[in-house]
């Protein structure tokens, strides 16, 4: 249940779920685009490198469930009020990073869906195999896999900010923290 200045323990939750998906999916991700595919086997094998790729995909298109969950929380539960009101550039850039990372946060595995289908790479979620939606196109293909990459690199940018002015509030001390925080 939401008090007057928290979220529901649901929506905490899954905050912190995404928050943990997104850290591991930005972690694998640049470890494919800074070793490419024969430098993660070679460092890793061609057995883990797989295991990788398919983990890889499955989170994404779980973050994908989770993002799209979160948006219809986030329009039919109105956010809690603040203890103590945000200045006027505390709220506008909160709100522009918060509405750059749920866009991100969306767009990135769409991205990766269809860049992975139009190079001709099975979609995967665990076990089974999702429809590609779009047909092989190598070039294609390589152009949303670097837009797919420069996101992420946004993304990690975006946390930063995010979790710099979380440490902020957290040291200030003025509720916002309580707000998302577990128990």
């Amino acid at each position: 249940m939401a008090t007057a200045y928290r979220y529901t323990l649901f929506q905490r939750s899954l905050h912190w779920l995404i928050a943990l998906l997104v850290v591991g999916l930005l972690a694998v991700g640049f470890t494919f685009w800074t070793l490419g595919y024969e430098g993660t086997v070679e460092t890793f094998g061609q057995d883990m490198t797989n295991t990788l790729y398919t983990y890889h995909k499955t989170f994404g298109v779980l973050l994908l469930a989770l993002m799209l969950l979160r948006l219809v929380l986030r329009r039919v539960t109105p956010p809690p009020a603040y203890e103590k009101p945000l200045t006027g550039f505390e709220k506008i850039a909160a709100g522009g990073v918060h509405l750059l990372l749920y866009g991100l946060l969306l767009a990135i595995p769409i991205g990766g869906w269809l860049a992975t289908a139009a190079g001709g790479y099975p979609v995967e979620f665990f076990a089974w195999e999702l429809p590609g939606f779009i047909g092989k196109n190598e070039a294609l293909s390589a152009q949303l896999f670097m837009v797919h990459g420069y996101a992420g690199l946004v993304v990690a940018l975006l946390l930063v900010l995010h979790i710099g002015a979380g440490l902020k509030h957290w040291k200030q001390k003025d509720g916002v923290m309580r707000r998302i925080s577990l128990p």
